[in-house]
């Protein structure tokens, strides 16, 4: 694996690469992992499936300052680069890039992607600005890489919609591929910030995968409503007293629209079920998507 810091150089890299691939076959397809580092088993189930689809896969690992807030962890977000190399390279990946901020942002920029409606809701509620950042700096790799295949985990199910939504608003020549969340042997979602949890706060987190895990259960009690549903929901995330909830809503995905009928649950769109919550100072977010049956998970 050949690590890259400069556009200039991954754009070349990524030019002769291609050349090679096409030496042997007619076309090349070039797979990217956006992630800000510190990398996880989600992040390598994610290099393993681009590298199973594409001749050449780009991991890149940048911890992007527009999308942090003036009061979130910017500064304390953990970061590990020689160990980020070694599992990326480990997981299948032909390069990885890692600039600097300076390398991404040279002087302030002027220009920002902006997704409307769906970035007003769920995480987007509490953090003014943070898609923006998402959808800029992901608009901003796909230039510098130019991949045919963009691999993105729905643990964030949100962020997903967006890059979808402004991918086919703008014509991007990407496909963006969900792929399923990774979790650790408790039911507990994979993620950067679980290193924050103290010991209690881990173990009482595991009440987000056990409260997805009861919605089958409560969506077939007679007379349920989706009011009654959301109250049961806030409810069992209650029964962990460290948890403190931010947001525990029903929407349709990937429009985001709020549910407002049990009957749609059983219509054409999926429905997301999407969980913020605090342990002590560490936000994690879970989410579960009920499709309509016959439809495809990913």
């Amino acid at each position: 694996m050949r690590t890259l810091h400069t556009i200039n150089e991954t754009r070349a890299a990524l030019k002769e690469a291609r050349r090679a691939v096409e030496r042997t076959k007619e076309t090349s397809t070039v797979g990217i992992v956006p992630t800000m580092g510190y990398l996880h088993e989600g992040h390598m189930s994610l290099i393993r499936r681009a590298k199973s689809e594409c001749d050449i896969v780009v991991v890149t690992v940048f911890v992007n300052p527009l999308q942090f807030g003036p009061n979130e962890d910017f500064d304390k977000y953990p970061r590990d680069e020689r160990r980020d190399r070694k599992l990326a390279e480990e997981a299948g990946a032909d390069f990885m890039f890692m600039p600097s901020v300076n390398e991404m942002y040279p002087a302030p920029t002027k220009t920002k992607v902006i997704v409307a409606n769906i970035t007003d809701v769920l995480c987007g509620a509490s953090r003014p600005g943070h898609f923006d950042g998402v959808a800029t700096v992901v608009t901003k790799l796909f230039h510098i890489v130019q991949p045919d295949r963009a691999y993105f985990g729905m643990k964030d199910a949100q962020q997903v919609a967006v890059i979808e939504q402004f991918a086919f608003d703008l014509n991007a020549p990407v496909r963006i591929v969900r792929c399923e969340t990774m979790r650790e042997p408790d039911g507990l979602a994979m993620s950067s910030r679980n290193v924050y949890l103290n010991d209690e706060e881990r173990e009482q987190a595991t009440v987000l995968i056990r409260t997805l895990r009861r919605i089958d259960d409560w969506i077939r009690e007679e007379g349920m409503t989706i009011e009654r549903l959301a109250g049961r929901i806030r409810e069992h995330i209650e029964t962990a007293p460290l948890a403190r909830i931010d947001y525990a809503e029903i929407r349709t995905y990937p429009g985001l629209e709020p549910v407002v009928s049990m009957e749609q649950w059983d219509g054409s769109q999926p429905i997301l079920v999407a969980l913020a919550v605090k342990f002590g100072k560490t936000r994690l977010i879970d989410n579960r998507i009920f499709f309509p049956e016959g439809e495809g998970r990913a």
